[in-house]
């Protein structure tokens, strides 16, 4: 995990129409290129603002790439305090909340997760 001191930051601006080039944010590998470019200014001492203005539809797929694999590698405090998500649709930000929840169940214990998935699931 990498632990932030608090010290002057440059904000990051990320308008996410304009990086993805589209009004939806559905695929994960749009939200690798969002991940990569969070990942980057966060590893640079910079604060994060994510913009979701003109955005349509966001899908969990999306979410899990750009935001959710960051709780592999930011202690969630961090994430709070460095990286602000502005002007997602109200409609997604439940779906935003469950990405994170999971992403920080799985983070925290990935074999215990894994284990409890398999038995709610199995093989299918």
């Amino acid at each position: 995990m990498i632990f932030f001191n608090n010290f002057t930051r440059k904000l990051m601006i990320l308008n996410l129409k304009e990086i993805i080039k589209s009004d939806t944010a559905l695929s994960p590998d749009a939200g690798s290129t969002i991940f990569s470019l969070i990942n980057r200014g966060l590893l640079e001492r910079q604060d994060i603002k994510l913009d979701f203005y003109g955005i349509e539809v966001v899908t969990s797929a999306f979410l899990n790439a750009a935001i959710g694999q960051l709780y592999s590698k930011f202690e969630s405090k961090d994430l709070n305090e460095h990286l602000k998500i502005v002007n997602l649709p109200i409609e997604d930000r439940a779906l935003l909340r469950k990405v994170i929840e999971r992403a920080k169940d799985y983070f925290q214990d990935q074999k215990s997760f894994e284990e409890r998935m398999d038995d709610l699931y199995g093989d299918e």
